[in-house]
């Protein structure tokens, strides 16, 4: 009861019933207990989610109700509770009447002179599931991540011997009873590409060889270099579709990167601006650097059919992100670019209209 100098007045009286109603209707878990550790008093929220009655609740430790494995860490934070520290965002968890485990978080400040604990809990049971679900997810991609990396490094890898095979060939190959001066053009651009395999195979190979991505070797990449590496490495796919390259690195010609990512970027955003040409336009791809006072950019853009960003906004660097019908289509190059760049603190944005052409833009990490 409260009292005013000992007279209980109306005031009082409906200070008090409404405390009541609070402490009966309030969905959180509202609980008095003693230092004896025996609950004094509960609300009907308690009773409904652990199954008991406060009959039942009252009449054991409140041990008994706290699942086995978390009885030590609860004896251990009552006993704080005892020693006037207050206790604030307390996990543990009780078995319900009919055997379910629940989540309580609690808040609890002790009141010595009275022996008691004054304590409110939140039944978080659903956060926490989401939580293991959320783990359990994580844990099954981090297993898939394994796996892809260990299937990437082994292709890479297995890759190296034929590569290794085919360049046997051309030195046991007699070049001097060839007489056709096409033909033996054709062999050096076949020998000089398969080198090239070999040299990009080598340095995939010591990349994945590494723990992660981002001790990757690092280093300053000529782009003019690199891209002369890379188109050389294609040139019969540029002669046959009439594509025309135009550069521009006069902003600056070389960039703090990995080697090997800069060509894949490369290799990947060219062919697919010839995969993706319009029927009856040849390809123009545009590759230009930009630098602005606190960037470096690399700028590649074509006139090819382009992308509707209504609809691929969002997912055009996924993996097996596949936009139109074309058979050698496997939704990959975009999502290896993508994974380059941002595995290395870099960005790409892609700016296009429906046959319009695309043009990527991409953001080098500062130096």
């Amino acid at each position: 009861m409260i009292r005013a100098e000992g007279k209980m007045t109306q005031q009082n009286i409906d200070t008090f019933s409404d405390f009541e109603n609070f402490f009966d209707t309030s969905p959180d878990l509202l609980c008095v207990a003693g230092y004896d550790g025996f609950f004094k008093r509960i609300n009907p929220a308690v009773s409904r989610l652990l199954g008991y009655t406060e009959e039942e609740l009252k009449s054991k430790p409140i041990n008994d109700f706290v699942f086995s494995e978390d009885k030590n860490s609860t004896e251990t934070a009552r006993n704080e509770l005892k020693k006037k520290v207050p206790l604030f965002n307390f996990e543990n968890r009780y078995l319900t009447k009919e055997g379910n485990i629940v989540w309580l978080l609690w808040t609890s400040l002790p009141m010595e002179n009275h022996q008691l604990v004054y304590a409110i809990a939140k039944n978080i049971t659903y956060k926490k599931e989401l939580e293991q679900e959320r783990n359990a997810h994580l844990a099954q991609l981090t297993k898939i991540n394994e796996e892809y990396k260990q299937l990437t490094y082994t292709s890479a890898h297995d890759l190296r011997s034929p590569v290794n095979n085919l360049l046997s060939v051309f030195e046991l190959l007699d070049t001097s009873k060839i007489s056709d001066p096409e033909t033996l053009e054709l062999i050096g651009v076949l020998k000089v590409t398969s080198e090239g395999l070999k040299d990009t195979l080598n340095e995939y190979v010591s990349v994945l060889d590494k723990k992660n991505d981002q001790i990757a070797k690092i280093e300053n990449v000529d782009l003019n270099e690199s891209l002369q590496e890379v188109l050389l490495s294609i040139n019969s796919l540029i002669q046959n579709s009439s594509t025309t390259i135009v550069i521009d690195f006069s902003s600056f010609e070389a960039v703090h990167f990995n080697k090997a990512y800069l060509k894949s970027i490369f290799l990947n955003l060219i062919t697919n601006a010839i995969k993706y040409g319009k029927t009856h336009e040849s390809p123009i791809v545009t590759i230009r650097s930009y630098q602005s006072t606190t960037t470096k950019q690399l700028i590649i853009s074509d006139n090819g059919i382009g992308f509707d960003m209504d609809k691929v906004k969002g997912k055009v660097f996924g993996l097996h992100q596949r936009f139109n019908k074309k058979s050698d289509s496997h939704g990959i190059g975009l999502y290896l670019v993508y994974n380059h760049i941002t595995s290395l603190g870099g960005k790409i944005t892609l700016e296009s209209k429906l046959n319009e052409g695309a043009t990527f833009t991409i953001t080098f990490p500062t130096e």
